[in-house]
């Protein structure tokens, strides 16, 4: 099997680690960025390894150009060449109302979720569209239903951000097709991750579960089955996409 290098960033826990460690067991190589948890990166990084694959994580903000362009550029030899770009990195603030909101937090919001990917696939662009001598490849954005559904009275700066990203997607895959790149969006829904805890909310899956019409959250590997499937070539017809997986809500 032809050596392939996918970067996932925000891979050390949640849906990116289950991304990186799916993608490791696929054949992938995998390079993950955290931005704090080096722990907690470090053990996704030994499981992929495990799973036979070359692996390795480096910290990173997204929102620093520098900071991404060294990321980049010093994509390991070791390594297949880069074929895929998971933009996992994101961040939601604690729940609020619009009428609550400081222009700081949603500048953060913005840096981190919009700016952040894009700058991310600026640079994978560059490497893997063909008329630059590269070899193709395919980008997946994880965006997140509260795109659609509005988020309102929890986090309305998130849901804007994230339909920031599904315009990007539509854009950049119209962009880059004939440049051999497909770019899709997988969308989440309540899915089991740390991500409520952290923001003040754990019992938020829970309040919200009987809303989803399959009656329960999703699990990190559910969301991550589709990253990868949006990766992999049996989707080599898929671009401009957003993919909900949200159990039907």
């Amino acid at each position: 099997m032809e050596r392939r290098l996918a970067v996932v960033t925000g891979g050390s826990r949640g849906i990116g680690a289950a991304t990186a460690r799916m993608l490791a067991g696929t054949g992938w190589d995998v390079l993950i960025t955290y931005h704090a948890d080096a722990d907690a990166a470090d053990a996704v990084v030994a499981d992929c390894r495990t799973a036979g694959a070359w692996a390795d994580a480096v910290p990173l903000d997204v929102s620093d150009e520098t900071a991404v362009e060294s990321v980049f550029s010093a994509l390991p030899a070791q390594a297949g060449p880069l074929r895929g770009l998971v933009n996992n990195a994101g961040i939601v603030a604690p729940t609020t109302t619009v009428a609550e909101l400081s222009a700081d937090r949603v500048r953060r919001v913005l840096e981190v979720n919009v700016l952040g990917l894009l700058l991310c696939s600026r640079e994978a662009v560059r490497r893997m569209a063909t008329d630059r001598g590269g070899a193709g490849g395919a980008i997946v954005n994880v965006s997140s239903r509260a795109a659609v559904l509005g988020a309102a009275g929890e986090y309305v700066d998130y849901a804007a951000s994230k339909a920031a990203v599904d315009a990007v997607t539509r854009g950049l895959a119209a962009e880059t097709a004939g440049q051999g790149i497909r770019v899709n969006s997988v969308r989440p829904g309540l899915i089991e991750t740390e991500i409520h805890a952290r923001n003040g909310e754990p019992g938020r899956l829970a309040r919200l579960a009987p809303a989803v019409p399959m009656g329960r959250p999703g699990t990190p590997r559910e969301a991550a089955a589709a990253i990868c499937w949006l990766l992999d070539d049996a989707s080599s017809y898929t671009t401009g996409t957003m993919l909900d997986v949200s159990g039907g809500r």
